[in-house]
Order: C-alpha cells, then sequence, then structure tokens
C-alpha cells in the first residue's frame, strides 16, 4: 500500500508538469517576433526623414553634459556614467539582501553537520571515590558477641569507555571499569586486600520496532539537507530578483534622462514661441494669448524640474540596489546611464519558455524539496505508530587481582565472562497520538503536492503573462515611432512656413505650442516603450528562472568554512 501511494504521489507531480506543457507541444518550434517596420503610408521624403530623425527621438540628442539641478548640498549636481553590466555584477557581489540570503546554506550546512554528528563517538569516563566509615551493630550467635564497633572502607571506582549511536538506531558501548576496594573493618578479612578488579563491557542496546531503521534515525540528516537545498534556491531567488530590479531600475533611470532631455529641449522651443508671441503684441497677440504662452513655458519649467528630482530618486534607488563602494547611499553622485535599450526582436518557443520555468524557477524546486521533507516526516510517524520494543545484548569480562596490573591482563582469560540478553516493551493503549501525527503527516505531504501544483501553474502563468507583455511592448515600439515621426512633421511644416513669413500669426504660435508638446509627448511615449520592452525582457527571464544565465552569473554556494567571522565592512 505504501509502495502504491508513493506511487500515486509520484505520478501526480508529473502530471502536474505534463498538463502544464500538453497544448504548447503542438507548435514546439521557435517562433520569431515581426512587426512592420515601414513608415511610407506618410510619404515622407529621405531627405526630410533625416530632418525629422534630428529634431526629434532619442537618437537627436547629443552625448553632452546634461544640467542636473543643485543637489542637497546645495552646489550643482555631479554625475558618473556606468554601465548594466556594471550595475549587474555590483548588485550581485554587494547588495546587502543577496549577502543576507548567502549565508544560508553555510548555515543549513552546519544544521547538517550538526545533526550528522549524532552518530559521532563519544568518550566518556566516570570517576568515584568513597571512604566509609559507619557504625554497626553487634551481632550474637547461640549466646556469644561478635562487635566489630565500625564499617570502615575505601573504594576507588574509574570507568572510561566508548559509545555511539548507530545508523540502525541502537546504540554500542564499549566500556573499561576499574575498581580499587581496601577494606579495614576490625574482625572481618577480605582477600585480596586490597582488591583491584578490571572489567570490560560490551553493550549493544537496540529498538526493533519504533525508533528503528535509518528512515527515521538519518531523517533529521535529511532534512536539514533539504533546508540547505532550499537555501540554495532561496539564494537562487534573491539573486534574481535583485538582479531583474536592478535591471528595470537601470531602465527606468534611462528613460528618466532622456524625459528630462526631452522636457529641456520643449522648454527652449517654447520659450522661442513666447518671445515671439509677445514680438507679435502690437500686431495680431492679445493679452491673453500671451499670458497662455507664459503659463505654458512655467509649466515646462516645472516639469524639468520634476525630472531633475527623478533622477536623483531613480539614482538613490539604483545605489541601495547595487552597494557599489565607489558611490554608496549617502554620496550625492549621481549615476547616468551609458547604454541604451536595445530594439532587437525575440525568438522564442513557448514549449521551451515553460520548460525552463518548471526546471529552473527556484519556487518549483523549493516545492519539489518540501515534497521529500513531508514524505520522510510520513516515513518517521509511521514509524512512531509502532510499539516500542528494545532489546539489550551485554557481555562483561571479569578479573579479581591485588594487582591492577594483573588483573586488567588475565580479564579476557575467559574465567569470569558474565552475559546478558533482554528485552523491553511498552505500548500507549489507544495509541491515539500516533495516529493523529500520522494522519496529520499524511495531509501535510497533500499539502505539499498540492503546493507543487500551484507553484507549477504560477510559473506558467507568469511565463505566458510575460510573453504577452514583452510581444505587445515590442509591437508598439514602431507604432509610437510612427506617431513621434508624424508629430515632428507637423511641427516642421509650422517652422518651415513661418521660416517664409507665411505663418507667423498668434493663432499659428499657439497652433506651434501644441505641437511642441504633442512632440514631446510622442518622444517620451517612444522612450518609454523601448525602456518598457526592455524592462519586459528582465521580467521574462525571470519568470523563466533563467535570469542568472542571461547575465552569464556562475552560482557557487559558499560553505561555512567560507564564510569570513568578521562582519562586512561595506
Amino acid at each position: 500500500m505504501e509502495r502504491e501511494a508513493e506511487k500515486e504521489i509520484r505520478n501526480a507531480v508529473i502530471d502536474s508538469a505534463r498538463r502544464e506543457l500538453e497544448d504548447a507541444r503542438r507548435a514546439p518550434k521557435p517562433q520569431a517576433v515581426r512587426r512592420p517596420e515601414d513608415v511610407t503610408p506618410l510619404q515622407i521624403r529621405p531627405e526630410v526623414m533625416t530632418e525629422l530623425e534630428g529634431m526629434a527621438g532619442w537618437k537627436s540628442y547629443k552625448e553632452e553634459d546634461l544640467y542636473l539641478g543643485k543637489d542637497l548640498t546645495f552646489t550643482p549636481a555631479r554625475s558618473v556614467k556606468v554601465s548594466l553590466e556594471r550595475m549587474v555584477r555590483s548588485a550581485i557581489e554587494n547588495n546587502i539582501a543577496v549577502e543576507f540570503a548567502r549565508l544560508g546554506p553555510a548555515v543549513t550546512e552546519a544544521q547538517t553537520a550538526a545533526a550528522e554528528a549524532a552518530f559521532d563517538w563519544t568518550l566518556f569516563n566516570n570517576f568515584n571515590f568513597t571512604n566509609t566509615d559507619d557504625p554497626r551493630t553487634g551481632t550474637s550467635f547461640s549466646g556469644g558477641s561478635f562487635t566489630p564497633g565500625f564499617d570502615q572502607q575505601q573504594v576507588l571506582q574509574d570507568g572510561i569507555g566508548l559509545r555511539r549511536t548507530l545508523v540502525s538506531g541502537g546504540r554500542l558501548t564499549v566500556q573499561q571499569d576499574f575498581s580499587y576496594t581496601d577494606n579495614q573493618t576490625p574482625g572481618q578479612r577480605n582477600r585480596p586486600n586490597p582488591a583491584e578488579q578490571g572489567t570490560f563491557t560490551l553493550q549493544w542496546d537496540q529498538p526493533l520496532l519504533r525508533n528503528a531503521g535509518s528512515d527515521v534515525t538519518q531523517a533529521e540528516i535529511r532534512i536539514n539537507r533539504n533546508a540547505e537545498r532550499t537555501s540554495v534556491q532561496t539564494l537562487r531567488r534573491d539573486l534574481i530578483r535583485v538582479v531583474t530590479d536592478t535591471e528595470k531600475t537601470y531602465w527606468d533611470l534611462v528613460q528618466a534622462y532622456y524625459d528630462l532631455q526631452i522636457l529641456k529641449r520643449l522648454q527652449a522651443r517654447g520659450e522661442k514661441a513666447r518671445d515671439q508671441l509677445r514680438a507679435r503684441a502690437q500686431l495680431d497677440a492679445n493679452q491673453a494669448q500671451i499670458a497662455d504662452a507664459v503659463s505654458r513655458v512655467e509649466q515646462r519649467k516645472v516639469d524639468v524640474l520634476r525630472a531633475q528630482v527623478q533622477i536623483r530618486l531613480t539614482s538613490d534607488k539604483l545605489k541601495a540596489l547595487v552597494n557599489d563602494p565607489s558611490f554608496p547611499v549617502g554620496s550625492e553622485i549621481i549615476l547616468a546611464p551609458a547604454d541604451f535599450a536595445v530594439d532587437q526582436p525575440i525568438q522564442f518557443s513557448l514549449l521551451e519558455s515553460l520548460r525552463q520555468a518548471i526546471q529552473n524557477r527556484p519556487e518549483v524546486q523549493q516545492a519539489i524539496i518540501a515534497i521529500d521533507d513531508a514524505s520522510i516526516r510520513q516515513v518517521v510517524a509511521r514509524n512512531q505508530r509502532l510499539p516500542d520494543l528494545s532489546m539489550r545484548l551485554q557481555t562483561r569480562w571479569t578479573s579479581l587481582d591485588n594487582n591492577m596490573a594483573e588483573a586488567v591482563g588475565s580479564q579476557f582469560n575467559g574465567n569470569f565472562v558474565d552475559y546478558l540478553v533482554g528485552m523491553s516493551f511498552e505500548m500507549p493503549i489507544g495509541n491515539r497520538k500516533a495516529e493523529a501525527d500520522y494522519r496529520r503527516r499524511r495531509l501535510e505531504r497533500m499539502q505539499s503536492v498540492l503546493a507543487y501544483r500551484n507553484a507549477v501553474q504560477q510559473a506558467v502563468v507568469d511565463v505566458k503573462s510575460a510573453l504577452d507583455r514583452t510581444i505587445t511592448s515590442y509591437l508598439q515600439i514602431s507604432q509610437t515611432q510612427l506617431a513621434r515621426i508624424s508629430a515632428a512633421e507637423t511641427l516642421r511644416v509650422l517652422e518651415v512656413e513661418k521660416r517664409f513669413d507665411t505663418g507667423i500669426t498668434a493663432e499659428r504660435l499657439d497652433l506651434e505650442l501644441n505641437r511642441q508638446e504633442s512632440l514631446a509627448r510622442s518622444e517620451r511615449e517612444e522612450v518609454a516603450a523601448l525602456v518598457g520592452y526592455n524592462s519586459l525582457l528582465a521580467d521574462l527571464f525571470s519568470a523563466m528562472g533563467t535570469t542568472l544565465e542571461r547575465n552569464r552569473v556562475n552560482l557557487v554556494v559558499p560553505s561555512s568554512a567560507d564564510v569570513p567571522w568578521s562582519a562586512p565592512d561595506r
């Protein structure tokens, strides 16, 4: 029956993964995401397209020092450029949460060693010295009396031996005893006196039912080894989370920097249009139109200030994640991104993506380990239902002499050998506690299987959701690019007309302000689409559990011997 139950558990675990992969098996080949790259519906000539790319879009912003405002020391903010690779490496090496999780396997390794130590040999020694000087009552026989007056003797006992718990659940004891007795009671003669006795004892205590067998005795070791594996998966999970958060925060910093550049250009364009509108105050611009232009420019200045603050906040968040000693969180150095978001299509297979998630996700691996833990505890609980039947086997070799060397030397000559065979039995009437514990462990194992199913389903949901959002985000890039080109073309036409004095009116300048804001909004949406796509790629690899492999991170689990005893200084 137990074998059938184990088989059912195994099949349930296998079917949980097989059921989730069933539909994906119909299309196992990798598929590439494609999007339309044609902007011909706008009918824009190539030379005009070059001009549009120069007046808007992330490629139109040159590599130059960007004024980031003043820091908290009221001095111009300083910045340093960092690459995404450096940030990821620094986060892996220095992140505080990762350092905390890195100690977990070493802690559980020490716990496993402590559990294994239960089967080590134990050296023991017992020493006693007794000095007896007691009065005694007299004894008479046929009218005569014998009154020794007192009982006086000195006894020195010393026992040394080795004891070890066996994998079978028994205990083996090897013991050598030494005894010295000097009797000085008047009227009493002992031979030999003083007497020296040597005794060698070999004893084996073995449970035969309850607490017997390696499945029970090594249960704690196996559970601690599973705890070590769980802590490794916890470390892997924390590493994946930290790397993913670092990547996404880096892309947020990229977006914040380009937002500031876009808003500063928008402010400069607005100031130019505002000045032109003021110059037409005597022609066709009324006070309301001029006030509206001033209001828009001031609002753009406010947006620039907010963008500067957003850069500082995102930079501090990134510094806290990477914990790089070169720029601690308390420093006023602002991190500047050296990389821009990639615009490359992904090629994926749904079947392979789901397989990767089921095989690599730390949560799924921890759920499998939890099933094993529950199975171990169930085996122990089943054993505890048995009666307590124990056996003791003992052999003792003894010798007596007036010289300890002679006594010990002759104790194995076979003249004085004692044997002992004992059995003890005990069982609670009803045995309710053991039966209740066994039912609890069986239910816990059923729960662990359900938890595994839930972990597999969650992994599948995360992968499918990440794939859907990533594909959608990639397709949106071309649409936001087309919207930005269209907005740039609209603004370019207005500027060309103004250049030839055919469109300089208060109404056209107001329309130009509107088109400037529309273009800036399109630029920000394009950058947001590019950055969002790269952030979603980080989420996708995190959902598949392959973030570390993607970043070429080799996970080496430190042992307790490798961990320094001093606290880290960073």
